[in-house]
């Protein structure tokens, strides 16, 4: 029998905590809004007694994202009534609004953190709760802390607070000290005693990532009777982070026999939201991160590609369509091996070869990818053509110079300043050299301005993003983009030492793959 667990994400109050990761109140409603698009049960939208600007921010989301019944707003106090009545008064706007309420269980909290009795602090929550109660009927109680809490305390804390009026008890792994089967014990003899208690309760855990346990200390809470679980997107949130909600939902999808539990997720938009909250936090994803990250369903390794082709479960367990993607990514590398590269050719056209020819092609390839370290398609059509015309070999595609398709970079100079950043480009198109010149409200966007002038290609950027490949001196940094054309989306990257050349490289990477899609395979 499978049974439902409620998906609480917290992006925009512990994930908001990362430094550096603040959001205005248009970008936290920007990221509610799609968080509603997930379908997740429950939305914590802030803090809004630490300051004017969250209140507003979360009585807006309560406003504009929870004014249907389908979701619930929340947001985080003390248990202190000023925290109490800033919570109510931000989020009494929604169609369901939660009060939660946090207070710690673990001696180190009671006796280091409060400095008072075990007796005290159970009597402060016991009151906090009461008085919430008397606002809304909805109140959820977190046991700070409750990994390193005396049991019998941390249950006489909880049989106090249902008592008292709480709906929701959450059990958190605050420092991230849990592991699975120890966390999983702790769940199941909280949830034996609670569903005898008042089974109309539910069981709650809330996993931080210090030991890089927190998305199996919540998968085990599920298995032994945890009924809701908080999660940020992207795993972000203090320290070390949170469990990551995709990787979370979709272990519970896939595994779905061994958990016997499901979520509303809509796992189609997973990718969508990941890339906003990452976009408007500033916060990259590591690119071998589970699900969400760049590499996550990209495949380069020769051994891997051939299995895929052969079989798509020999190495991939998710279809990237269900967490959002168009598909998997076979990479074009020095490693990749002969079956991905000749899969790459016949999806051009390329499909008459003859192993003799082939043998020459791959080669080349191999020749250009030791020099580039990842090949395009428009490259590919550049070495067959390279090939066609040493050998004088005809096509039957009636196409004799792909190249004059395709553009290539000869020289930019960029000026960068507050007042007139402007960007002058030199691009080789076959045999005809062209240059444009363009300004823009930065240098990057002065670049590309003059790039699109060259290509005639009503292009829009949509992500631009930059990263260090290596350190010292001669650092090689990496640039990837996303353009939209048609609304068709292409990414592309590109590493150069230069990181304004590798910006154009990137750019002009995305051009070509327009005009491989949308000229070249067409005619």
């Amino acid at each position: 029998m499978t049974r439902k667990i409620w998906v609480f994400d917290t992006t925009l109050r512990d994930g908001e905590q990362v430094p550096g990761a603040k959001l205005n109140l248009y970008e936290k409603l920007e990221v509610a809004q799609q968080l509603k698009k997930l379908q997740v049960d429950i939305i914590e939208a802030g803090f809004p007694a630490s300051s004017v600007g969250d209140f507003n921010a979360v009585k807006e989301i309560a406003t504009k994202v929870g004014n249907t019944d389908d979701i619930m707003i929340t947001a985080l106090a003390r248990a202190v009534k000023a925290d109490i009545d800033a919570v109510y008064n931000s989020v009494k706007f929604a169609e369901k609004p939660l009060i939660h309420i946090v207070l710690g269980t673990s001696d180190i909290h009671v006796e280091k953190k409060f400095g008072k009795s075990k007796s005290q602090i159970l009597d402060i929550g016991v009151d906090a709760v009461k008085y919430a109660k008397t606002f809304l009927p909805d109140v959820q109680y977190s046991t700070e802390d409750a990994s390193r809490s005396d049991f019998e305390y941390l249950w006489a804390t909880i049989e106090a607070v249902v008592k008292a009026g709480a709906t929701i008890i959450n059990v958190p792994d605050t420092v991230g000290y849990a592991e699975p089967e120890e966390f999983g014990e702790l769940i199941f003899k909280l949830n034996d005693r609670l569903k005898n208690l008042n089974d109309q309760v539910l069981l709650s855990v809330h996993c931080h990532n210090d030991l890089g346990m927190a998305t199996a200390n919540t998968l085990s809470a599920i298995k032994n009777g945890a009924d809701k679980v908080e999660c940020t997107i992207n795993g972000i949130g203090e320290r070390a982070g949170n469990a990551a909600l995709e990787e979370v939902v979709m272990a519970m999808n896939i595994r779905s026999a061994v958990y016997q539990a499901y979520t509303n997720i809509n796992t189609k938009e997973i990718m969508n939201t990941s890339k906003l909250v990452s976009s408007l936090m500033g916060l990259d994803v590591q690119v071998n991160k589970a699900i969400t990250g760049d590499n996550a369903f990209a495949h380069s390794s020769g051994i891997h590609q051939d299995g895929l082709l052969k079989s798509r479960d020999a190495y991939e367990i998710i279809s990237p369509i269900e967490v959002g993607l168009d598909d998997m990514e076979l990479v074009l590398t020095a490693r990749s091996g002969r079956h991905a590269v000749k899969n790459a050719l016949e999806k051009l056209g390329f499909n008459q070869l003859t192993e003799t020819q082939f043998d020459r092609i791959f080669e080349s390839f191999l020749e250009l990818a030791d020099a580039k370290k990842e090949v395009y398609s428009h490259d590919l059509y550049v070495i067959v053509e390279n090939y066609y015309t040493k050998h004088n070999i005809p096509h039957n595609q009636d196409i004799t110079h792909y190249s004059d398709n395709f553009y290539e970079l000869m020289g930019l100079q960029v000026i960068s300043n507050s007042i007139f950043p402007s960007a002058s480009i030199k691009i080789k198109k076959g045999k005809h050299v062209l240059k444009s010149s363009a300004v823009g409200t930065g240098p990057i966007d002065a670049l590309y301005s003059a790039i699109s002038e060259i290509s005639d290609l009503d292009i829009k950027l949509i992500e631009y993003n930059i990263s260090s490949v290596s350190r010292g001196k001669e650092a090689l940094g990496k640039v990837k983009i996303q353009v939209e054309y048609r609304n068709e989306k292409y990414i592309a990257k590109a590493t150069d030492t230069d990181i304004l050349k590798a910006s154009a490289l990137a750019y002009i990477n995305a051009i070509n793959s327009i005009v491989v899609d949308h000229l070249i395979s067409v005619k």
